[in-house]
């Protein structure tokens, strides 16, 4: 069953919930004061299902708004996400102020699809209704409802319904079915407690699948919670999709916690912001909108200030188009592509909107607003190879997660995935490839300017440190300052290319490793002959040192290499002995286990010939390498 969310448009007792209940059988004002006051002060709800023309079954829910101009905000909270507006007019007061209002807010987000509804036909002549027919011919043309329907109805005698149903379920069919397979988005219009169920909230869902027992995250507050029950226009459901007005009662938050303009979507996935960048538009009847204004921005439910800093201009006139960057009060989550409403600060009247371009903007100043202006087409524009492109090149070095990736676009997983395969693909144009680096997108220029840079650091390390092997992975990573995913997927590149080699933690050049001059190689001698003739009885080290004939910085970095490659060993602070002596040592030890499973200390003394001095150390060196366990004043010898 195909869902379509229709909503209301129209000045202020021009009959919209009227028109809502007769097509419905629901009155929408739900709250007793609207009741009383025989106006509209919140938005309401209905539903209805109709038969296409071709006989498919619809599900049409409507959403009514308040046409007063107090309550435009509330207005604006359902408006949003709808996919077929009914503008409203009544034939005895023809077009007033919120009809223009109204309809200006129709057109700035880019409702597509309408149907104009000129209502109480039945308390005027033929000859009113035909001027009221006239003037809105006039006063629509050139915009999207020129050519839809215009339908003149009585809500209480009846006349005209059919002929609007016909019509509304013919506009439903021609609308496209909304995308269930991109990440799930509820903007949540009412927040309620429901007897024996608890936390209720309710929204239009703009986008994805929610299904009961799901986890999701309330935006902006991060707060987690679960789906205990779906309900789609009423009726209890396993799941709501795209395009269906929904009903979630959730577990895990009380009402008290959630509001208004608040979002749910998966957990872990989006994320907030406080800066938007955007294409907006100026209406012909507002003000000139200037540089660093505030305005009161409207998207979807939520409501905040915004500092509109406009790009390359100092300010827009009435009926023009430009790029801004909107700075936020408070915190929202919105993706590219949604739409927005502006209304001046004060008085509160609604000047223009547009539409975000992006949500995770980098702040640029002077000679870098141009290029984020060309960057802004490009994201507008582009197609999703240039548009992924794009954003992993403004990235740099520190290219792009797929999952972040996911989040700035709001695309379905499986839709960032392909593009990101189509820009790895060696058919893409050289400026747009990129390559893949575990998890990260990281442009193939970018990754190939990195990689002379830490080929050209590696050679400098070298030549640095001629008696070094070669550079810990992190301290190259860090010289860098590259993020350890990206680092170590160039490390694997560069690897399999073999323009460098990496042995445990150390990375170096191919063919580059110690080069000693002649005096460091017999340095190296001394040293290894000193320790490996002593046998037990080892010298101290800074004795060794002192006889050799190069500097003390030098001698201490052949000692150095020695204890890498495990020539020496150091067995305490002050002990050090030759790899030979102690392998040596083992195989006594073992050999003595066929005699006996453990020795103490006195008994290694007689084994091995090593004063207390050494049989100490050398008996916790064993312990440390599971040749030997200490039990007691014993070791037992495993």
């Amino acid at each position: 069953m195909k869902s379509v969310i229709i909503g209301t448009a129209g000045h202020i007792d021009h009959g919209k919930t009227a028109l809502v209940k007769a097509l419905t059988g629901i009155d929408a004002d739900r709250l007793e004061e609207e009741k009383r006051r025989g106006i509209t002060i919140d938005i309401g709800f209905a539903h209805l299902n109709l038969k296409s023309p071709s006989g498919e079954d619809l599900r049409l829910g409507f959403v009514d708004v308040p046409g007063h101009e107090r309550f435009v905000r509330n207005m604006l909270a359902g408006i949003g996400g709808i996919d077929l507006v009914l503008l409203v007019v009544a034939a005895d007061e023809g077009i007033k102020p919120q009809t223009v209002e109204h309809f200006d807010i129709c057109r700035l987000l880019s409702i597509r699809r309408g149907i104009t509804v000129i209502t109480k036909a039945d308390t005027v002549d033929a000859e009113t209704l035909e001027v009221v027919r006239l003037e809105l011919e006039d006063f629509l043309r050139g915009s999207f409802l020129e050519h839809a329907p215009m339908i003149a109805v009585s809500s209480l005698k009846g006349t005209g319904l059919d002929d609007l149903k016909g019509e509304v379920a013919k506009a439903a069919t021609e609308i496209a079915t909304k995308d269930s397979a991109a990440l799930f988005r509820l903007p949540i219009d009412r927040v309620f407690t429901m007897k024996g169920f608890g936390t209720v909230v309710t929204g239009t869902l703009i986008a994805g699948t929610v299904k009961k027992e799901e986890g999701l995250e309330v935006f902006p507050s991060g707060r987690r919670v679960r789906v205990r029950g779906v309900q789609v226009h009423g009726k209890a459901a396993e799941q709501a999709i795209a395009g269906q007005r929904t009903a979630l009662n959730l577990a895990g938050v009380n009402v008290e916690d959630l509001a208004r303009g608040m979002m749910l979507a998966p957990p872990g996935l989006l994320h907030t912001t406080k800066r938007l960048d955007v294409s907006l538009s100026v209406l012909r009847s507002a003000r000139v909108l200037k540089d660093r204004a505030r305005v009161h921005l409207h998207a979807y439910a939520s409501e905040t200030i915004a500092e509109v800093v406009l790009h390359g201009a100092k300010e827009l006139k009435p009926g023009t188009s430009g790029y801004a960057q909107l700075r936020l009060a408070e915190p929202v989550l919105l993706l590219p592509g949604d739409r927005f409403i502006l209304r001046q600060f004060s008085p509160v009247v609604t000047i223009g909107g547009g539409v975000v371009i992006d949500a995770s903007p980098r702040i640029r100043r002077g000679k870098q607003l141009t290029q984020n202006i060309e960057s802004l087409k490009l994201l507008a524009e582009g197609s999703r190879e240039q548009i992924l492109a794009a954003r992993v090149a403004r990235r740099g070095a520190d290219g792009i997660r797929l999952l972040d990736a996911l989040g700035e676009t709001g695309w379905a997983p499986q839709v960032v995935a392909s593009t990101a395969s189509a820009l790895v693909s060696p058919k893409t144009a050289p400026e747009m490839r990129a390559l893949r680096l575990n998890e990260f997108l990281i442009s193939q220029a970018v990754a190939a300017q990195v990689s002379e840079a830490l080929l050209a650091s590696l050679k400098k390390f070298h030549d640095a440190n001629p008696l070094v092997a070669g550079i810990s992975k992190e301290q190259l990573r860090e010289s860098l300052a590259l993020k350890p995913e990206i680092f170590s997927g160039l490390l694997d590149l560069l690897a399999k290319e073999k323009k460098l080699d990496v042995a445990g933690e150390q990375v170096h050049l191919p063919g580059r490793g110690v080069v000693m001059k002649d005096e460091e190689a017999e340095a190296k001698k001394k040293i290894e002959d000193a320790f490996s003739s002593a046998g037990l009885e080892v010298p101290y080290l800074k004795d060794v040192l002192a006889k050799l004939p190069v500097d003390k910085a030098r001698a201490q970095k052949i000692v150095t290499l020695l204890l890498r490659d495990r020539v020496l060993i150091k067995v305490s602070d002050d002990l050090v002995f030759h790899r030979s002596t102690l392998d040596e040592l083992r195989k006594r030890l073992l050999a003595f286990k066929s005699k006996s499973a453990s020795i103490d200390v006195a008994g290694f003394k007689d084994l091995t010939g090593a004063t207390r001095k050494y049989a100490i150390p050398l008996l916790e060196y064993f312990d440390r390498e599971r040749v030997t366990r200490r039990v007691g004043d014993k070791r037992e010898i495993l």
